[in-house]
């Protein structure tokens, strides 16, 4: 009766679905069928008849997952699933808390709190308490009680050592007795309250224990602490535990997620009873290979080897580009190729590390007429905090845009509230003016706001293009909020390539637009890049995404762009242990999304905060192994021997070469490219630096022109 479910499992996949009634810990590598082998396994247990529907918890990390578990399961077996509890952790906590309500302390029909909704709560507690937002921003402190809270703790056990965080922790504990009046959950409260329910209830957590005798567990890797504790709550002596990940793909770390918790599961439950999922169906062997070796340098893994019965395919493409330009050209020119011999855009992915490099990308592919779609992400022109610094330049060149006055006047936040906006909107419209005009003639906030734009003006009549944005987003305090905002990272990168595209542009355009135009023809280049060519659904597009928002999908074509030392690995990264393995991991999840054909680029000179910068490649470069590359010279087409001088961390390079190069010394090869084709190599530090210039023609190697001590060159 089960012998078909069966079929065409390889020997390690088949030992994980029979299993006896024990736990064990499948390690399951990138492409090995995991889900088949996870959902196959539930399937195996009911019609074995070793337990009811009823007795098994399931859990995913998304609701996608659990809607395909659901799908695969429904195919395989005549049941009605829906009393299943297969789902995630916050929608089985949910479903826990929705079942015992009373017991939980809540109403039966308590709501849930979006993200958004917490916020607007935490804002509306705040006001009535008369807390400073200014010193107390909102979303910081929604951000401690969330972090606590999915930590396991409540507002006493609260890490507060000063005054301040001494306030934010009678905050929450104000915010929760407000949630429970009101009869409301947030998102981080229904795991809470699900955990706090069964530690401290023992005939319900007997009674689950009881239910449930087995529980599998999709994508462990990933599991914070609190899950971890929540899953064991669930497990009895007589409960098998069955819990699948690989510890090579856990990137979330920013999100709570603890490697050490497969580990822990080892010990705990699965007692060295470990399954290895190595068969990968999904990469040609090169690609296997090329994962295989960067992931060993890393400590602390469990450790497994990738294989495929596929064969060793195409080698790694490697390009070394000029700069970010010329990588964006070479990828535009690689994808049309591939799509002229039969490649759909849809299978080809261009991966980065972080959303602010998409802005070339995106400009490459919009000049050429290549369709493409930003998956799990907005485009760029389309971010909020760039639309933001948008409406202060729309208000430089046109004050009457009362479009960019709205989304402005308030943000960052100056104490400008609706009750104010609605009595400017009123005169305004008494007078038939614009809110601008209305706010020249008030008094207060507004007229302080109208004051800093019209300042801002003056400070940048007579400066270029990318410098007017600089300045702007300076001078709006931009800048500053999002320094102070603990996400706000990626939107401070976001808007220096805003800069880097005003640059850009000035340098396309130079010949064509007159000085006082080039604002409102940025302006008009960045709208119409907003409104048009990202491709409908339904349309055949290149896949653009973030290597995090990559994770679980495969594409025939990869292609990994920027990999240069502080982009990849990130520069919050380089000089931590577990930060390095964890960006590690996240090449090694990059490398392993590509089926057949996979390039790695890097560029010489890179345009960021508008000003051109030289550096490394990135030492991921290094520890791949030579006989699986294919380095490529743009201008022979051919593939060419290249050493990616990157040394160990001891030589990376720490002394900077005067304050205007942007050039960095060390005892490796730094490379900066000067006009075309032209190489200044410096070598060692300090007094013994020494500088030697190359130059290249079309096809031919580099050659020594000069070679001196620095102090002479």
């Amino acid at each position: 009766m089960t012998a078909h479910l069966l079929e065409n499992l390889n020997p390690e996949q088949r030992a994980a679905v029979t299993l006896p009634h024990e736990s064990a810990l499948i390690l399951a590598g990138a492409g090995s069928g995991k889900t088949r082998v996870l959902t196959t396994r539930l399937v195996w247990l009911i019609q074995s008849g070793q337990v009811s529907p009823h007795g098994i918890l399931a859990v995913t990390f998304t609701n996608k997952a659990a809607k395909e578990m659901m799908t695969r399961i429904s195919a395989m077996l005549p049941i009605n699933t829906r009393g299943m509890w297969v789902g995630t952790f916050h929608g089985l906590a949910n479903r826990l808390l929705r079942t015992h309500y009373r017991e939980a302390g809540l109403p039966q029909s308590f709501q849930i709190l979006d993200s958004q909704d917490q916020l607007s709560a935490i804002k509306r507690l705040m006001k009535s308490m008369n807390i400073d937002t200014e010193k107390y921003e909102p979303k910081k402190v929604q951000r401690f009680i969330s972090g606590h809270k999915e930590a396991g703790r409540r507002a006493k056990d609260a890490e507060a050592f000063d005054e301040y965080s001494m306030r934010l922790a009678e905050i929450f504990e104000a915010y929760d007795a407000q949630c429970q009046r009101e009869g409301v959950a947030d998102f981080a409260e229904l795991l809470l309250r699900s955990y706090e329910l069964l530690y401290r209830n023992e005939p319900l957590r007997e009674h689950y224990r009881d239910r449930f005798k087995h529980i599998l567990v999709d994508e462990f890797q990933d599991t914070n602490s609190l899950q971890y504790r929540w899953l064991k709550l669930f497990a009895g002596p007589n409960t098998a535990l069955f819990a699948v990940g690989d510890d090579d793909q856990s990137i979330y770390a920013f999100r709570g997620a603890n490697t050490a918790n497969m580990a822990e599961f080892e010990r705990e439950f699965a007692h060295g009873n470990v399954i290895k999922l190595e068969q990968n169906y999904r990469s040609h062997g090169h690609i296997l290979t090329a994962a295989n070796t960067l992931i060993a340098q890393n400590a602390h893994r469990l450790g497994k080897n990738l294989w495929t019965a596929e064969g060793e395919g195409e080698p790694i493409r490697v390009y070394d580009a000029y700069s970010d330009q010329d990588e964006a050209s070479f990828i535009v020119d690689e994808v049309k190729a591939l799509n002229r011999e039969g490649t759909n855009l849809s299978d080809m992915a261009l991966l980065y590390r972080s959303n602010a490099q998409s802005r070339v990308l995106e400009h490459a592919l919009f000049s050429a007429s290549v369709p493409y779609r930003v998956y799990g992400g907005l485009r760029f022109f389309e971010r909020l905090e760039i639309k933001h610094a948008l409406a202060y330049l729309r208000l430089l060149t046109n004050p009457e845009d009362d479009g960019a006055f709205i989304r402005v006047v308030n943000f960052p936040a100056r104490g400008i509230g609706a009750r104010t906006l609605e009595l400017l909107s009123a005169s305004a419209a008494q007078s038939g003016a614009s809110l601008w005009q209305a706010a020249c003639t008030a008094s207060g906030k507004v007229a302080g706001f109208a004051k800093l734009i019209e300042t801002i003006k003056q400070a940048t009549r007579e400066l270029p293009l990318p410098e007017v944005i600089d300045h702007v987003i300076e001078a709006s305090g931009l800048a500053d909020f999002y320094r102070a905002d603990k996400d706000g990272t990626e939107r401070l990168e976001n808007l220096n390539e805003l800069v880097n595209a005003a640059a850009l542009f000035s340098e396309e355009n130079s010949a064509d637009e007159a000085e006082e135009k080039t604002l409102d023809s940025f302006l008009a280049h960045a709208a119409l890049e907003a409104g048009e060519h990202q491709a409908g659904v339904g349309l055949d597009a290149l896949q653009l995404m973030t290597v995090h928002a990559a994770k679980g999908l495969e594409f025939h074509a990869v292609f990994i762009t920027g990999l240069e030392e502080s982009l990849f690995p990130h520069e919050q990264s380089a000089n931590d242990e577990n930060g390095l393995e964890e960006e590690r991991r996240l090449m090694y999840v990059a490398i392993t999304r590509a089926r057949r054909r996979l390039y790695l680029s890097h560029a010489q000179s890179r345009m960021l905060h508008g000003q051109i910068r030289y550096g490394l490649p990135s030492r991921f470069l290094d520890e791949l192994p030579e006989q699986v590359l294919s380095p490529l010279n743009r201008r022979s087409g051919s593939a060419q021997p290249q050493s990616f001088g990157y040394a160990a961390p001891a030589a990376r390079p720490t002394a900077p070469l005067g304050n205007d190069t942007g050039y960095r010394v060390g005892q490796s090869v730094a490379h900066a490219k000067f006009g075309t084709g032209i190489i200044i190599d410096f070598e060692g530090r300090g007094a013994d630096a020494r500088v030697q210039v190359k130059f290249r023609e079309a096809g031919t190697k580099w050659l020594a022109l000069a070679y001196a001590n620095l102090s002479t060159a």
